[in-house]
């Protein structure tokens, strides 16, 4: 089991949670700390838990869906089936799941066109797959900018204050981003906290230019900064899927139930007979029985729960190193 982080650390964690972007001065005066301690902190956790900064796009702000997608197949081919969906670029986490028979992923299809070849081409011709469903992402309750980090609690009321960024104003309907913007987009996924000059030469524009046009996506939605790290750092080993099938007058209630749950990751409501699909982190199994049984049970309108355990999460938002995930 690797070493618990400390409460700095998860200050950190949590701080660039909300502002992905925010400069090591800023959080470290927020902090009380030295500029040098924020910075050592950062390597140390690059290097120990995987911390990377990633800029990410929010699909539904450009007119593109979600898609959670479930595979069944045959044991000998779960993993590799995995390994080659987690190098696919517009997937967004991949995990076995239920015994290793089982590949959960979530999907970002750039068009139509490219979700069509996906789900009725190549999945279909895929052997050893005996089944898979799909499901489009209608509304997301938690997850996307709101994170598990949000819910850590290290940092005061006023220093979440004093690093907030400002509030997204995304007006009604979608927005257009042109190429240099998608190559904003790209290069801010690769490192969310490229230097303006390095953002430059990867967009082919001016500071200037790159700095209106980060603001433009950050201020509509577009854009907005995810953590990613080992989960295992921060003492929650467990982590479920939850497919729940809850009645439609109950729906957007539950929703919003399970997004105030502090184990809760991911929440959203979805095509299909399980018409609400979330991620949990527990733990251990205990808290993980007492939060189903406590917390979903006492949920008005669900009508049944599948749980499936993730054995083994093979890309969070990008590739995780195998070292980090043992």
């Amino acid at each position: 089991m690797p070493p618990p982080l400390d409460h700095l650390d998860l200050q950190l964690l949590q701080a660039l949670q909300l502002d992905g972007r925010a400069p090591f001065s800023r959080i470290a005066a927020v902090l009380g700390v030295s500029d040098q301690t924020v910075a050592r902190r950062f390597r140390r956790l690059q290097t120990q838990a995987g911390l990377r900064v990633l800029g990410m796009t929010d699909e539904s702000r450009v007119g593109r869906s979600n898609w959670i997608v479930r595979l069944r197949c045959t044991p000998d081919m779960s993993e590799r089936l995995a390994d080659a969906l987690a190098r696919r670029p517009d997937t967004s986490y991949v995990a076995l799941i239920s015994g290793g028979s089982e590949v959960v992923c979530e999907m970002r299809p750039r068009s139509p066109a490219a979700r069509d070849e996906l789900l009725l081409g190549r999945l279909q011709r895929t052997q050893r797959v005996i089944g898979f469903s799909a499901h489009c992402l209608l509304h997301r309750f938690y997850g996307g900018p709101l994170r598990w980090l949000q819910k850590a609690n290290a940092l005061t009321t006023e220093q979440e204050a004093a690093l907030r960024p400002p509030p997204v104003e995304a007006a009604p309907g979608t927005v257009t981003v042109d190429e240099t913007d998608e190559a904003l987009l790209a290069a801010v996924f690769r490192d969310g906290r490229a230097t303006l000059a390095d953002l430059q030469t990867a967009c082919g524009q001016s500071e200037d230019v790159v700095r209106r046009r980060l603001d433009r996506l950050r201020g509509s939605g577009v854009l907005y900064f995810a953590v990613q790290y080992s989960p295992e750092h921060v003492g929650r080993e467990i982590g479920a899927m939850l497919w729940l099938t809850v009645a439609p007058s109950a729906l957007a209630a539950a929703g919003h139930a399970l997004a105030a749950h502090p184990e809760v990751e991911f929440a959203a409501a979805a095509t299909g007979q399980t018409n609400i699909i979330a991620a949990v982190r527990c733990r251990g199994t205990e808290e993980l029985y007492a939060y189903l049984n406590d917390k979903i049970g006492a949920l008005d309108g669900i009508r049944t729960v599948e749980t499936a355990l993730m054995l083994r999460q093979v890309k969070q938002l990008a590739l995780v190193p195998p070292a980090v995930l043992g």
